[in-house]
């Protein structure tokens, strides 16, 4: 029983480095909204269709491959399915981008922190350490995000603000998990 759940675990981890190109995309765009606020606000919209997109179809192709090992891997594909819609109306209409983007930037930013709340648990239950750490990160992302949607008006006079910290609390996230399921993997193979 014992080694066929060590053989599970061992292969559950494929392409663990999808995560790290979330993050580190995550923080980028953070980053850059953050130091360019007044330019932001109108470019956000072409940069969120673009990221949306992409990081849909990561997403999409981690869950996939990763669809037998992980439990509950219909989320992850579930969020990259959204991300992908999401990416694919905003860059056909661009006009939308700017009238809606407190909204739609806080319930991507949700969806995307109870993922991340479902990532910690789930490591938690495969005994990996400091998964508190990712919990708290995404539990941040998910307060950001109800700021973002409580006051749709105050949020579109501090949209790049919040945006951009709850960017860059989300990519730190997948940066962290991606190391986690790295040395999982390499613990595991160990064995």
């Amino acid at each position: 029983m014992e080694n066929q759940t060590f053989a599970s675990l061992k292969s559950s981890v494929k392409h663990w480095y999808f995560p790290l190109i979330l993050g580190i995309i995550f923080i980028a765009i953070g980053a850059w909204v953050l130091r360019t606020p007044v330019e932001s606000y109108i470019t956000l919209a072409i940069l969120f269709s673009i990221s949306f997109f992409m990081a849909g179809i990561l997403e999409i192709i981690f869950s996939i491959a990763n669809r037998k090992e992980l439990r509950n891997w219909g989320w992850s594909l579930a969020s990259g399915i959204i991300d992908f819609l999401i990416g694919v109306l905003l860059v056909s209409i661009p006009a939308i981008s700017i009238v809606v983007l407190p909204v739609y930037v806080g319930f991507a930013i949700m969806f995307r922190s109870i993922l991340a709340i479902g990532w910690s648990v789930e490591l938690h239950d495969m005994a990996v350490l400091n998964w508190g750490y990712m919990l708290v990160m995404g539990i941040l992302g998910l307060m950001f995000s109800f700021i973002l949607l409580w006051n749709p008006l105050f949020a579109g006079m501090t949209i790049v603000f919040y945006t951009s910290l709850a960017f860059i609390f989300i990519g730190f996230f997948y940066i962290f998990l991606s190391f986690r399921l790295k040395k999982l993997s390499k613990s595991i193979k160990n064995k």
